[in-house]
């Protein structure tokens, strides 16, 4: 399958759009945080009193634009690790759609990575979310 092989309805080259406006729309909210102290509301706070998983994202955002990678940890530490994680993978992928090389990983650990399912990545994502709310919460 080629980079420029579309899935469905989406192609590579629109995916890359789409990363790049949920990009600008996390730049922008952090921006405005960092400029007026004004964020959305959590409606999960606001209804339970408990910081949810990704509570503290606007003011992470906001640290990171001002180079704060101490303070930035401090606001949401699971969030920025995923962050991190996500932003080289993106780098990754956006330089496999424009036409760079594609990098893999070796081929045990994709071998290993292949046979777990989605299902399991998300109920894994979804424990460590839960177990992370529930930590930072009562300590």
């Amino acid at each position: 399958m080629t980079p420029t092989s579309q899935v469905g309805s989406f192609s590579p080259s629109r995916s890359l759009v789409v990363l790049g406006g949920f990009l600008a729309y996390g730049v922008s909210l952090s921006a405005l945080y960092a400029a007026t102290g004004r964020g959305l509301p959590c409606p999960f706070r606001a209804f339970t009193g408990w910081d949810c998983p990704l509570c503290g994202g606007t003011r992470l955002g906001a640290a990171l634009l001002q180079r704060d990678l101490a303070a930035a940890f401090a606001d949401n530490p699971l969030l920025l690790v995923a962050l991190l994680a996500a932003a080289a993978l993106g780098v990754l992928w956006a330089v496999e759609v424009l036409g760079g090389p594609t990098v893999r990983p070796p081929g045990r650990v994709a071998a290993a990575l292949g046979r777990v399912g989605p299902l399991r990545w998300l109920c894994a994502a979804l424990v460590a979310a839960t177990l992370y709310t529930v930590l930072r919460n009562l300590l």
